[in-house]
Formats: structure tokens, sequence, C-alpha cells
């Protein structure tokens, strides 16, 4: 069972700066696709099919993102995602962008979920069932703070 899901994406001109980076805000872009793509394609697992089953969704809280090397226009990139954290309501995801051969980490995102009922507008506990399927696709990471995870893949660049 693959943990963590990568996919490879070209850089378009149209979402680079008149230098030719990757603009700040097409990095989420990019990577929250990925993510997407990545739950159904590898989990078989759509957002919009649970939440027309349930009525319940999950919410972003919290983005946390560091830019750790430019990405240029044209290039390829590398995106992956995992599963770093599975709790009762909340739950913590881990996008990278890395160079087209893995070894250079650009961008580094941590994304906060909480488990949410549309029809009360409140949060609620996950089930069983979601959490268990989620950590079997959880990864455990040694870093459990984002500033130590950042640090972290600085450190892991400049030895690549």
């Amino acid at each position: 069972m693959e943990k963590e899901i990568s996919t490879i994406v070209k850089i378009r001109f149209n979402d680079c700066d008149p230098i030719g980076h990757l603009n700040n805000v097409k990095y989420l872009v990019y990577m929250l696709n990925a993510r997407e793509d990545h739950v159904e394609n590898f989990y078989g697992f759509t957002y919009e099919d649970y939440t027309q089953q349930t009525g319940c969704t999950w919410i972003t809280i919290q983005n946390e993102i560091a830019y750790l090397k430019e990405v240029r226009y044209n290039s390829k990139v590398q995106i992956s995602s995992k599963t770093v954290d599975v709790g009762d309501r909340l739950s913590k995801i881990e996008i990278l962008m890395k160079s087209e051969d893995g070894k250079t980490i650009h961008a580094v995102l941590w994304i906060t979920i909480i488990y949410f009922n549309l029809k009360t507008r409140k949060s609620e506990v996950q089930p069983e069932e979601i959490k268990n399927k989620f950590r079997e696709y959880g990864v455990e990471i040694e870093q459990k703070d984002f500033q130590s995870r950042v640090s972290y893949f600085r450190k892991h660049n400049k030895t690549a």
C-alpha cells in the first residue's frame, strides 16, 4: 500500500510572475489539486461522494507553507501528499513540491482540516471507520511541528 503518493506536473506560464517564478498563491493551487487527485485515484475516495452520502466533509482551518526553493516556468515538479496525523476532529496533511527527481524540496505545506457536519454547521468527531481508513494511509514523521519540519527540509536541500 502506497502511503506517500506522488504525481508529476508541469508548471504553466500563466501561473508564473513576470520573471518566470511560480506565483506563491499558485503553489497552493498545484498542491491542493494534486492532493484531491491523490485521494481519488489512490484511496478510491471522493470528497463529493462522501459529502453527498453523509452530509459531512472536511474544512481547511489552517495552511502553513514554506517556500524553500524557487520553481520556474516550464519545469516539471513532483507533488507528494500524505496524512501525518488523524485525530477525533482534526487531521493534518503534508504536501511537498519537489524537483522532478525528488531530490530538492521546493515547498512544504501542512493543512489542518476539521471534520464538519454541513447540516448542523458544527464540527463533529469523525466516525471510527473514517479515522481508521485515513490512519491506514498515515505516515509517521519525526518532526511534530511545522518549523522543525521546515528546518529539516532546509538542511536536506543543502546536502542534495
